[in-house]
């Protein structure tokens, strides 16, 4: 195995702490806890079988999914055969979402539940490998390439598998539609992906201890570079939410001591606290205005006053009294959020997107209304053999 890749660093953490948890995600209500030595047993018995249905270096795996450890774990089962992950934002508006699959063609994806089952066989019927982890509204699907994530990991054989990816190799792939709705993409490798998260971990001095939230997918560059790759290289725990809409549920619960987000990420922070902001007109708009005086300009006792009076039940409430290190990645903040958590004693630090966009020579392929008609058909997909 090369010395300086992914693979290698997952490798090494299972082998020096084997037993430490490595993912926690909230699952029906309950945090489950994986520790580093299963999910480096689940990324090798992934790899095993991607490599027998064809996977092989070079190839890309396509994700489809919000932030869930199977798409994770699967990105590195790629990584582990010399292949690529290329994430897709499940955000994306669906009209430009199917044109791009439609242009991309994917031929090994995983794609999170029905609905994405749905989008991947509209633009690709022939794909020759769809990986699901939500069974949910599946079970008459007989599609050939369509295979459970859990039947996958539970099925495969334990046996040693050498990873043949190299540093200089392409770890992740990034597309997006541009203003011209031309194709274009972003390529990370495993070197540059551990140089970024080695100045990370030195600058922000990042340990094992660390707790950090994956709120988001891995669909932007910036959360391999100061998310995947820092947990490689410090080996602390990564946590998922059990859905976006219990994010910030799960966020207060966790108190994640690293949070990673984008400028979207944090608006919606204060959009949301400011929904709740009191009434000017009321003393509770009184209390929390002086509070925020008596804070910043640190008096002495009503600065400690106001801390725990008005500060740290802010900061529950958005989840981050126990973050020291709040990262922005990609755009800035607005300067009324960066104010405001300056102003609740949350410094977010920028950490910006280095790689450029690159016009990709395909040509986006817009599909037929009909073909999204003939593969959303739940008859059609049943029978499909």
């Amino acid at each position: 195995m090369a010395a300086d890749t992914l693979p290698h660093w997952l490798a090494l953490q299972a082998q020096q702490r084997p037993a430490r948890v490595a993912i926690r995600h909230k699952q029906l209500g309950l945090w489950q806890q994986h520790p580093w030595q299963s999910v480096h047993q689940a990324v090798l018995r992934a790899a095993h079988f991607l490599q027998q249905r064809g996977f092989a270096k070079g190839d890309t795996l396509f994700l489809l999914s919000e932030p869930r450890p199977e798409a994770l774990l699967l990105s590195l089962a790629a990584h582990w055969l010399g292949g690529v992950s290329a994430p897709l934002d499940a955000a994306y508006a669906q009209p430009q979402l199917l044109d791009l699959l439609h242009t991309l063609r994917p031929k090994f994806v995983f794609a999170e539940a029905q609905t994405q089952v749905d989008q991947v066989l509209a633009a690709k019927p022939d794909v020759s490998l769809l990986i699901y982890a939500d069974a949910r509204g599946l079970a008459g699907y007989r599609h050939p390439a369509i295979q459970a994530y859990s039947d996958i990991v539970a099925n495969a054989v334990d046996e040693a598998l050498a990873s043949v990816a190299e540093n200089h190799d392409v770890a992740f792939r990034f597309y997006r539609l541009g203003a011209q709705y031309q194709l274009e993409y972003r390529e990370l490798t495993h070197a540059e992906l551990l140089h970024n998260g080695r100045q990370l971990v030195a600058q922000e001095a990042l340990t094992e201890e660390e707790q950090a939230l994956a709120a988001r997918a891995f669909a932007a560059s910036g959360h391999a570079r100061y998310l995947l790759s820092p947990w490689l290289l410090a080996g602390f725990t990564l946590n998922f939410p059990e859905n976006l809409a219990t994010r910030d549920t799960d966020r207060r619960e966790l108190g994640p001591t690293l949070v990673a987000g984008t400028a979207a990420t944090y608006q919606r922070l204060y959009t949301l606290t400011q929904s709740r902001w009191p009434l000017p007109a009321s003393w509770q708009f009184g209390l929390v205005a002086w509070a925020l005086r008596a804070y910043q300009q640190q008096l002495p006792v009503l600065a400690t006053l106001a801390n725990w009076l008005v500060i740290l039940p802010l900061q529950d409430v958005l989840g981050l009294r126990r973050t020291r290190v709040p990262l922005l990645v990609g755009e800035p903040l607005s300067a009324e959020a960066e104010q405001f958590f300056l102003s609740i004693g949350i410094q977010v630090r920028s950490w910006p997107e280095a790689t450029a966009w690159q016009t990709s020579q395909l040509q986006v392929i817009p599909r037929q209304p009909e073909a999204v008609d003939g593969y959303f058909g739940l008859k059609t997909l049943r029978a499909a053999t």
